[in-house]
């Protein structure tokens, strides 16, 4: 929002709070939705604040419109899944509840899709059936709401709900340093999801994203493109092409790639002619990530890998 909504202001702007302010049950009076700031819908904004904690001046800023998105998603507007900064919103909480009283722990909800939301996430995922990647797309949504007859109405904060399990291998990612270089385009966009899960999942993780030479002195090196040219790769450097594998062998790949050797684990992805679309790149690169986690998890020590593929 580039300029404040206050007394006086009309247009679509006006407009969309007051559906907003609707949806949250706020009463407008008789003009309902006008495109007006003036009245019922000032009185509104200030009941909101003062509900929310924010400061009580009738003022649409930047904080009071933030809050008020949050407020009116719904489970199912958007794809919801790892990153930072962390996705944050009401349809975030209800998911929340609804695994919580599922059996699905998350901890206490607060509306922030966190590590312990995404593994219950990928825990429910698993258990229905369908790809374990922590992404909320339709599917998902679809499944959880096949089950509102289980968690609609209960309380989502019951301690029985709230024993948390551990997430993906958040010590193992704050000691290793890891360099994602992209020979593509594709490639960038891949590589910078990687390093946001990384990071959402444990913020000291050292992980470099760069289209330079290759850092050697990393623990870990990965070469990402549509086709990544093996020209100047080390003899022996492991090569995924991931359009040439099933889906049940995707994961299991990218991870023997990283297994094995002393010093820098190194690997070529190559990403063929898979979509650009925003739900296949995540899954790819929480794919990869889960891969190197499982690769460089001693035996025994909970990952928190789950095998659900693209």
């Amino acid at each position: 929002m580039s300029t404040p909504i206050e007394r006086g202001s009309r247009g679509p702007g006006v407009e969309d709070v007051q559906k907003r302010l609707l949806r949250l049950g706020f009463d407008l009076g008789s003009s309902g939705v006008d495109g007006v700031f003036l009245g019922a819908t000032l009185d509104a904004v200030c009941s909101f604040q003062r509900e929310r904690g924010l400061v009580e001046n009738g003022v649409v800023d930047q904080e009071t419109w933030s809050t008020l998105v949050d407020a009116t998603f719904t489970l199912g507007d958007r794809l919801l899944y790892l990153r930072y900064p962390y996705l944050h919103g009401a349809d975030v909480t209800a998911l929340q509840g609804a695994l919580n009283v599922l059996g699905f722990a998350c901890g206490q909800p607060d509306g922030i899709f966190g590590a312990f939301t995404e593994r219950a996430v990928r825990e429910f995922q698993m258990n229905t059936g369908s790809p374990a990647d922590g992404i909320v797309g339709p599917d998902t949504v679809r499944s959880v709401m096949r089950l509102r007859h289980v968690w609609l109405d209960k309380d989502p904060t019951s301690p029985v709900h709230l024993a948390v399990a551990p997430a993906r291998a958040a010590e193992l990612l704050a000691r290793l340093r890891l360099h994602v270089r992209f020979v593509d385009d594709d490639g960038r966009d891949i590589a910078a999801r990687f390093a946001n899960v990384a990071l959402a999942t444990e913020p000291l993780a050292t992980v470099v994203v760069s289209g330079s030479e290759a850092d050697r002195t990393a623990d870990v090196l990965l070469h990402l493109g549509r086709e990544v040219p093996l020209a100047g790769l080390p003899e022996g450097t492991s090569v995924v092409r991931l359009a040439d594998l099933s889906e049940t062998a995707i994961e299991a790949r990218l991870m023997t790639a990283m297994l094995g050797g002393e010093g820098c684990r190194e690997a070529a992805v190559c990403l063929g002619d898979l979509s650009g679309e925003e739900e296949t790149q995540q899954r790819i690169a929480v794919r990869m990530l889960d891969a190197l986690c499982a690769a460089l998890t001693p035996a025994g020590t909970a990952c928190g890998i789950i095998t659900g593929l693209l």
